[in-house]
């Protein structure tokens, strides 16, 4: 039981720790909203994490076999997702930049607690590379024998936690950095970068071989 619990915690880091595309919009979004948006926005990268592990767990290489003949489709969903994320929050930037006042004029309100939550969550599950790894870690760890329901429940649950741990801990960042950037040309500044970032990982998945 101890040993599925660290197995668990440690593939929760391991695949929620590499800051890429999602925890960049994480900040980003907690910046410009609100610590509770985006915890709500952790944890919905978190239940993604969590939902793929147990997808890992309990189906281990008939998953990722079923997986592996769409990967590129799926891939090439995910790169235009977060390129459609990029855009959006560089034009938005852009149009609250040069606007008079802050908060003046039709721009459309940010994404409260709930969306934020279910946006995060299926742009987390556009990624095939998460199921892939938990798949592998799982195939890679159990050996010869078969883990009992206990132990995979365990598992999917320290997964689930450290994922969330991490998740959390970028979304206090965000609203920490929200505090001290709060003139427009910061927040411009912010997202320009968020949206570079975002764009340079995308063409990354989308050129790099399967």
């Amino acid at each position: 039981m101890t040993a599925a619990l660290v197995a668990g915690l440690i593939a929760g880091y391991g695949i929620a720790i590499p800051v890429g595309a999602v925890g960049t919009y994480l900040v980003s979004l907690t910046a410009r909203t609100s610590l509770r948006t985006g915890a709500c926005a952790a944890l919905g990268v978190a239940s993604a994490d969590g939902l793929y592990a147990l997808l890992a767990t309990v189906g281990g290489s008939a998953v990722a076999g079923a997986l592996r003949p769409v990967l590129g489709p799926l891939r090439w969903v995910s790169a235009a997702v977060l390129i459609a994320l990029a855009v959006r929050g560089a034009a938005g930037a852009l149009r609250h930049h040069r606007e008079p006042r802050p908060g003046t004029g039709p721009g459309r309100p940010p994404p409260g607690p709930a969306r934020a939550y279910l946006g995060l969550l299926g742009i987390t599950l556009l990624n095939p590379t998460t199921v892939l790894y938990f798949a592998a870690l799982v195939l890679g760890t159990r050996g010869a024998d078969t883990a009992l329901p206990p132990e995979e429940t365990v598992f999917v649950l320290a997964a689930l936690a450290a994922s969330a741990s991490w998740q959390l801990l970028l979304a206090g960042g965000g609203a920490l950095l929200g505090r001290a950037l709060t003139g427009r040309r910061g927040r411009l500044v912010t997202a320009l970068l968020s949206s570079g970032v975002m764009l340079a990982l995308a063409v990354r998945m989308a050129v790099s071989p399967l």
